[in-house]
């Protein structure tokens, strides 16, 4: 994987975890598997997904895989303090599986191709893993996406702070909306994409603070130093743009940002 452009701080760890909870229900309400499943998570990072992935799927055989040792050590110390006892930690690289062919009913994947400068060389690899009509699920959200009220340049510039870094650092952060395309080019068939709409005003202040605040914003203003080192905005402006985004979390506000997941199959062996 490409360099994390959020970085490994305690901080960005707790913000997954926040991003996590608030995003359970829109995002994994479908995340349901029949029991004995094998499931593959291709980049679970701290496992802030890992936790309701395995808590909906109890009977399912869980391998969870990240590039980063010591994400990995985090991801299995918060399944063991939830109580979770289905889920098999391993190192290893979304490019290179160590997995024979044909080893997993479900590989699952969730803010995972962003980061990476070559989407469909990692999801031709997952593939590679799948049984014959074995299925995937990915997850990605798109920064393009996002707008909100009050409306403000300054905001949109520190938006694309993270969405410049990103691009340098080999990802997308706007890969929501390319799922489709990438899915089909990596050989996947019966690709299906449900976006799912974020909505926050003042009469969702748990979405306020679940999103708006602790997921969005915490992200953008995560990215302050390494915007300000590489030049892309001086302080004063990108303070004034995390300023006005953290305007748009009182009651008068409005934020919106939309997810995608989409699902894909791998083609059943043709009959001898």
């Amino acid at each position: 994987m490409n360099s994390y452009v959020h970085g490994y701080a305690d901080r960005e760890a707790r913000r997954l975890r926040d991003q996590a909870d608030t995003l359970a229900e829109l995002l994994h309400a479908d995340s349901r598997f029949p029991p004995g499943v094998s499931i593959l998570e291709a980049g679970c990072g701290v496992g802030a997904q890992t936790v309701t992935l395995a808590a909906q799927n109890p009977d399912a055989k869980i391998t969870a895989i990240d590039v980063a040792g010591e994400s990995l050590r985090l991801a299995e110390q918060r399944c063991l303090q939830s109580g979770i006892t289905n889920v098999k930690f391993e190192q290893g690289d979304i490019f290179d599986l160590s997995y024979p062919d044909a080893s997993f009913d479900v590989v699952f994947v969730c803010f995972v191709l962003e980061h990476l400068a070559a989407p469909v060389e990692a999801l031709r690899e997952l593939l590679r893993v799948m049984k014959p009509e074995g299925t995937i699920w990915v997850i990605e959200g798109d920064h393009g996406s996002a707008f909100f009220h009050p409306d403000s340049t300054s905001a949109r510039a520190a938006i694309e702070c993270q969405v410049s870094l990103q691009a340098a650092a080999g990802g997308n952060a706007n890969i929501g909306r390319e799922l489709y395309p990438l899915m089909c080019e990596a050989g996947l068939i019966g690709v299906t994409v449900s976006p799912r709409h974020v909505y926050v005003d003042g009469s969702r202040p748990q979405w306020i603070e679940g999103f708006t605040r602790d997921t969005f914003t915490a992200m953008i203003e995560g990215v302050r130093d390494a915007a300000l080192a590489a030049g892309i905005l001086a302080a004063p402006e990108f303070d004034a743009g995390i300023r006005d985004l953290n305007r748009t979390a009182q009651t008068d506000g409005v934020f919106s940002y939309m997810f995608f997941k989409a699902t894909g199959r791998r083609e059943a062996l043709a009959a001898r």
